[in-house]
């Protein structure tokens, strides 16, 4: 039996957007045995997919934080006698842990910190999507539509259950997800404009509720506080998986260019994408399910960063203030009304 290690220790949006070139890899390798290497936050996420037999967690700001810890780890590591390496992370320590591997093929990609450590290098194309980009990792081969495939999970009974009773006196007819936060500041659209988003929808009949993470929490509910009627804050209540199954019985997210908007893709709904100082020609767009994007374009200054900043680098995030809360609405109302496939 073939034994492949697909290394994967980024956020949690990057780990689902892997979640499609994992699946293509073990359906061209029935018989092998595929294990992920990730970090501690997106362990769930790897253990609910079917095609994935161990996620095995590097704790790189804990546990394995040091040098020395990490040439431990990697000589444990070593023992598992991988067939294959592919590593879609980029980092010095991911390719010192390739390195100290010695397996006999491994697969990294041209941006890579010590990229020679791989025997093979391919290509990370800037101007394609991320999802394509790890179908490139893997050598799967792909058209202009076959690459937009679902991130598939399978979800517990434990987590539907919780779900459902969180649900149970929700109207999910009429269903819409908000996703407002972010760990970048300047990926976050202004609260006062979120506020008049999900009133919109409040008063239109939707029902609403606004997911996230602990440190969204105090958001989440400054939101639903300033909410003309009842809002249902999930924030802070649900792990990644359980969020996924949330999204699975709304209409449609919108969100920040953050996390959510790939929830949406393996929750299987529309997503509308509010990008402030990040673009959509990272290759981090929603793109299944007739999903779309707004972004305020006109500025020499953007995009300042692939990530984002704790504040505006020019003091005044025109990305954001520019971007009418009006526009995003008529965005929405028009998804809304599309009947669309994948």
């Amino acid at each position: 039996m073939k034994k492949f290690l697909f290394i994967q220790t980024a956020f949690p949006g990057d780990a689902i957007l892997t979640l499609p070139a994992l699946e293509k890899l073990k359906e061209s390798n029935p018989d092998s045995q595929l294990d992920v290497l990730c970090i501690p936050s997106t362990q769930e996420i790897f253990l609910a997919a079917p095609y994935v037999d161990n996620a095995i967690v590097i704790d790189k700001r804990g546990k394995q934080k040091s040098f020395f810890s990490l040439i431990k780890f990697a000589q444990e590591l070593k023992k598992n006698n991988y067939d294959k390496i592919y590593s879609a992370h980029r980092s010095l320590r991911t390719s010192l842990l390739v390195l100290l591997s010695e397996v006999n093929e491994s697969y990294g990609f041209s941006n890579a910190s010590l990229r020679y450590v791989y025997k093979n290098i391919i290509q990370y194309e800037l101007s394609k999507h991320e999802v394509q980009r790890n179908l490139d990792l893997i050598g799967f081969k792909y058209d202009d539509s076959s690459w937009r495939i679902k991130p598939f999970i399978k979800f517990s009974n434990e987590v539907v259950n919780k779900v459902d009773n969180f649900i149970k006196d929700v109207d999910t007819k009429n269903l819409i997800a908000f996703a407002p936060g972010s760990i970048w500041a300047t990926k976050r659209y202004p609260i006062e404009k979120w506020n008049k988003i999900v009133n919109h929808f409040l008063k239109n009949r939707f029902s609403v509720v606004l997911i996230g993470g602990k440190d969204d929490e105090q958001l989440c509910s400054s939101i639903s506080e300033s909410s003309d009627e009842k809002v249902f804050n999930a924030a802070g209540k649900f792990s990644i998986v359980e969020s996924i199954n949330l999204l699975t019985r709304c209409k449609l997210l919108i969100s920040n260019d953050s996390a959510p908007t790939h929830f949406g893709m393996c929750s299987g709904i529309k997503v509308l994408t509010i990008y402030c100082s990040t673009i959509p020609g990272f290759g981090f767009y929603p793109y299944l399910y007739g999903s779309r994007f707004v972004s305020f374009d006109k500025l020499d200054c953007k995009p300042c960063g692939i990530h984002g900043y704790k504040e505006c680098p020019l003091d005044h995030f025109n990305c954001a203030n520019k971007l009418s809360e009006n526009e995003v609405l008529r965005i929405a109302e028009e998804m809304l009304n599309e009947h669309t496939g994948s």
